[in-house]
């Protein structure tokens, strides 16, 4: 290819047009090899002028792998049709970014959850802490629906608690709506771009912390989990 300037223009055009053309993995290769021929272009001039401009690139070249590499990830994403996650007895690191943040796209805007255990107070800051992570990564979120039975031992506790998270919702433009069924058994969340996630505990997965200024309480990162599976299934939704 000759000089590394002539061997990054002549990468580089081909990741801008692999990028045109959505395929976000190849662009990305290319886009790495580019960059990296620009910065050894660099350190071969003596050229000031000539230095900055090459700098100047990078950083725009840098910039758009950044955004190639997280849409070649929604894309690899979107052409899956089933994952599952196996959660062993005692393991840490399954908090609900990571299982359900990789499905969770921007062009989300409903979702419902289905769960009968959304009930005790320790259950309703886990259905808490998912509307936290929904609202902070689906940005066009505008609706949460939620079904679930009705705690017999103190339903009005339910559902002032319930209601507190509506009006907090609220605030991010987000509605709650709650429904409260005594013949649920499904537990799975259902959102409106194609995934549909089965958990066989629902969101109770989690052991309780060791205390509440202790690690892992309020990170449900660190929190010891129960065994359980977690399905997660694509079916690209109907054209609009």
């Amino acid at each position: 290819m000759g000089t590394p300037e002539a061997a990054a223009v002549q990468v580089l055009t081909r990741a801008v047009q692999l990028d045109s053309e959505k395929k976000y993995g190849e662009a990305l290769a290319c886009y790495e090899q580019g960059i990296r021929l620009l910065l050894q272009a660099s350190r071969e001039v003596h050229d000031e002028s000539k230095r900055a401009y090459f700098r100047k690139k990078t950083e725009e070249y840098l910039g758009r792998a950044e955004a190639v590499k997280a849409a070649a990830a929604r894309q690899r994403a979107d052409t899956c049709t089933h994952r599952q996650i196996q959660i062993a007895e005692g393991s840490t690191g399954h908090s609900y970014e990571t299982v359900f943040g990789p499905v969770i796209t921007p062009a989300l805007t409903e979702v419902v959850v289905e769960d009968a255990y959304i009930r005790s107070t320790h259950q309703i800051y886990n259905f808490l802490h998912l509307c936290e992570l929904l609202v902070r990564k689906a940005e066009k979120l505008s609706s949460i629906s939620l079904i679930t039975s009705l705690d017999p031992s103190d339903p009005d506790m339910q559902r002032d608690r319930l209601r507190e998270i509506e009006g907090s919702l609220q605030k991010h433009s987000v509605s709650l709506n709650t429904t409260f069924s005594q013949t649920i058994h499904d537990r799975e969340i259902r959102l409106n771009n194609g995934w549909v996630v089965k958990i066989g505990r629902g969101l109770d997965y989690f052991k309780k912390a060791d205390g509440r200024f202790s690690v892992g309480w309020s990170d449900y990162h660190f929190r010891p989990c129960h065994q359980t599976t977690i399905d997660l299934y694509y079916q690209p939704p109907p054209p609009s």
